[in-house]
């Protein structure tokens, strides 16, 4: 049996005891239903992940001890941003979760002209939690040990006016004329923009250049949105990161 691979929100060092979240021990507890005596394997986001035990398991909570940690990096050398237009129901939370299994480090919900999306600020906040939650989830089963970032919703044009030093930015186009295969080694940090389901409005795509974004072509056919996410991210991968 796979030992499970639980997150916990605050560092840990070996000789610990320590109460599991909530959420963990909830899973732990009642979904997994472990009990005292059992393995499981912790991580914190430092990059270690540590070995533990259960030494109490009841229906209000799970504690461990932490028995030892040694440093498991599994990080790709390729720092990917990506900027999404929010996309309606479960086609935003997919792309993330896969968007974080394929190494994305930073994600940004964004708004643009076409956002089929429009939520209240209080509503905004729990998605943005949710979004956190699967965010976890991803890295507890795809073995990354550091947890990326969903920061706040934000409007596109603000998005794109920020700052990243030595960071190439790409928008993904279906007339442009470079792609991802062209594009000159080295790269190590990338900020990528994923359009809503519509595209960008023709304003929205000279507003990129403006920020001398790069527009880059994934091949002849038009994709959605989701399926242009996880593409784009997963042939940077291979060009720059660590995949093939």
């Amino acid at each position: 049996m796979r030992i499970p691979r639980i997150y916990h929100p605050e560092p840990l060092t070996p000789g610990q005891d320590v109460a599991l979240s909530d959420d963990a021990a909830n899973h732990v507890g009642r979904v997994l239903r472990m009990s005292t005596g059992q393995a499981l394997q912790l991580f914190d986001g430092s990059n270690q992940v540590f070995d533990a035990e259960i030494i109490q398991s009841d229906k209000k909570q799970v504690a461990v001890r932490v028995l030892k940690s040694e440093t498991d990096n599994r990080e790709s050398p390729l720092h990917l941003h990506r900027g999404q237009v929010m996309s309606r129901g479960e086609k935003m939370e997919f792309t993330i979760q896969k968007s974080i299994e394929l190494g994305v480090n930073v994600i940004t919900p964004l708004y643009s002209e076409r956002c089929g999306v429009k939520l209240d600020a209080e509503r905004m906040n729990k998605k943005i939690q949710q979004w956190q939650k699967i965010t976890i989830a991803a890295c507890e089963q795809c073995g990354r040990n550091q947890v990326p970032e969903i920061r706040p919703a934000m409007d596109l044009a603000l998005w794109c006016k920020e700052d990243e030093v030595n960071t190439l930015k790409l928008n993904l186009h279906p007339r442009a004329s470079k792609s991802i295969n062209t594009l000159p080694h080295p790269v190590e940090r990338i900020r990528l923009l994923i359009g809503p389901e519509g595209g960008l409005s023709a304003d929205e795509i000279a507003m990129t250049a403006q920020y001398h974004f790069t527009d880059i072509l994934l091949g002849p056919r038009v994709l959605r949105t989701e399926t242009t996410a996880l593409t784009a991210i997963t042939a940077l991968q291979v060009r720059f990161g660590d995949l093939g």
